[in-house]
């Protein structure tokens, strides 16, 4: 009889739960039978694995092969435990020694060939085994991504084969190094003409992290403004890209490990439904709203989005994570993303355009604005127009404004900042900062409590409010809100004021 013991990894979520694969074999019939709560792809690894031996010029033992996943109650999905499975038999079998299995967790699947492919997930696993101090052992196709922890000892194989050398020591293959990093800046705010309003409400609202609706004509450049917002931001810190990154390679949709370090820019189309938004799925995949943590959300033509999608979106907005609820398992994906929509002013689009154009009617324009619930347009803090622009401004010879690069370099010293005032951008200061770092003198809050009354106004736009005025004078250089900078903030509650 003989035992081995391997370390491998679960996929949970954005967590990588440790699982033991316990391999026993033992006299009697020869049959291999996987136990531990496994789905279907694990219990067909028995039939890759035994191929994958064999035509590696290895001998699958004629025994009683019996395969413990443990804990039992965690569910195991997918081909993950193929290269861990066989390099235990291996070692039960004594064709592998056992001391080859010590600290190093083992991800990959097999195909018949014995040749190792690449699974998903890797990068929270890489993060989990630095964390227990072992190494890890990958395919080639993960190794890239494995190396991104710098603490982790990842290692590759192209083949079972090359894997058995490497954990016997006949053939070790060097620690993976990481690519180099290229951030990719996105396209440059130089290219947006006119628009001096707008431009300077994307700033405030990259200083902050403010989420932003913009609201104007079809082709007034309302797109063209959103796109250029994560060239704004600064870089993403190593914790931050290594979340995002992490979300990205439990996705399913891949991660380039060239630009991690980039921020996320996703822009699902206004057909998508709730669950692709929030995630979900038999094996909890994160949705949109996940993919665009620690970075932005754009969501065009807002008012053609479904109303249940849209709801979706107002607790994540609050809490900066979402929970995927199933009946077996919860999964909690973080979400602290940075929104922008757009939406024209009527059905037409064109209410309010000096042309004249706009035949449509109050009560339409009311239905047409209503689809926008109340309170999603209370958790936006900026709303502002985007007026169609005269020809002559979009000349190609027309003076261009400032580079994202310019910009950029205001907007990462407002939120050096906030950082050393409260530990995070203003727009996520909770209610206790805010009333400590956004006090107002007393003729200015007298002026924002009459603003309050007649917008009819909630206590959390009220809070809102201050805290994009506390970002405008974080943007001037002021220790204090002064009633500029508390105006420019009421002038962004641009619907409300619109529509009361």
């Amino acid at each position: 009889m003989g035992l081995a013991l391997v370390h491998s990894r679960a996929r949970a979520g954005v967590h990588a739960p440790p699982v033991r694969v316990e391999v026993h074999l033992a006299g009697g019939l020869p049959r291999m039978t996987i136990v531990g709560l496994p789905q279907a792809a694990v219990r067909e690894a028995s039939e890759r694995v035994r191929s994958a031996i064999q035509c590696s010029q290895l001998e699958f033992p004629p025994r009683r092969i019996t395969v413990n996943l443990a804990p039992a109650d965690l569910r195991k999905e997918g081909g993950r435990y193929d290269l861990a499975i066989a390099l235990g038999i291996l070692a039960a079998s004594e064709q592998l020694p056992l001391s080859a299995l010590d600290g190093v967790e083992i991800l990959g699947e097999l195909a018949l060939t014995g040749e190792l492919r690449a699974v998903d997930g890797v990068l929270p696993a890489a993060l989990a085994a630095a964390a227990a101090g072992r190494r890890l052992l990958v395919a080639e196709g993960n190794g890239a991504e494995a190396a991104l922890v710098r603490d982790v000892q990842a290692h590759t194989a192209r083949t079972l084969l090359e894997a058995c050398a490497g954990r016997a020591g006949r053939k070790p293959r060097p620690r993976v190094i990481a690519p180099p990093t290229v951030r990719d800046p996105g396209p440059d705010l130089a290219d947006v003409r006119g628009q001096v309003a707008a431009r300077r409400a994307l700033e405030v609202a990259a200083a902050g992290n403010h989420h932003l609706l913009l609201l104007g004509p079809p082709g007034c450049g309302k797109t063209l403004l959103a796109a250029r917002l994560p060239s704004l931001l600064p870089e993403a810190s190593e914790a931050e890209a290594l979340e995002s990154a992490a979300i990205a390679s439990v996705s399913g949709r891949g991660l380039d490990p060239a630009r991690w370090r980039s921020r996320p820019f996703r822009s699902p189309h206004h057909t998508a439904s709730a669950n692709s938004l929030v995630g979900g799925g038999a094996d909890a995949r994160p949705g949109e709203i996940s993919l665009a943590h620690n970075g932005v959300l754009f969501l065009d033509e807002l008012p053609e989005w479904g109303r249940h999608a849209l709801e979706v979106l107002r607790e994540p907005l609050e809490s900066g994570t979402v929970t995927v609820s199933r009946t077996a398992r919860q999964n909690e994906f973080p979400a602290r993303f940075q929104l922008v929509a757009a939406m024209n002013p009527c059905p037409c689009g064109w209410a309010g355009d000096p042309s004249g154009r706009c035949n449509c009617s109050p009560d339409m324009i009311g239905n047409y604005r209503g689809r926008v619930s109340g309170p999603l347009l209370d958790r936006i803090d900026l709303h502002v127009e985007v007026a169609r622009l005269p020809p002559a401004e979009l000349r190609p010879d027309a003076a261009a404004g400032e580079s994202s690069a310019r910009v950029r370099e205001r907007v990462a010293a407002a939120r050096a900042v906030q950082q050393a005032r409260a530990g995070k951008p203003n727009a996520q200061m909770d209610t206790a900062q805010t009333r400590f770092h956004c006090r107002l003198t007393d003729a200015d809050q007298a002026l924002l409590e009459r603003a309050i009354d007649q917008l009819q106004l909630s206590a959390r736009s009220m809070h809102r409010i201050l805290r994009v005025a506390r970002t405008v004078a974080d943007l001037a250089g002021s220790e204090a809100i002064a009633s500029a900078h508390l105006a420019e903030a009421l002038g962004y509650r641009r619907l409300e004021r619109s529509t009361r």
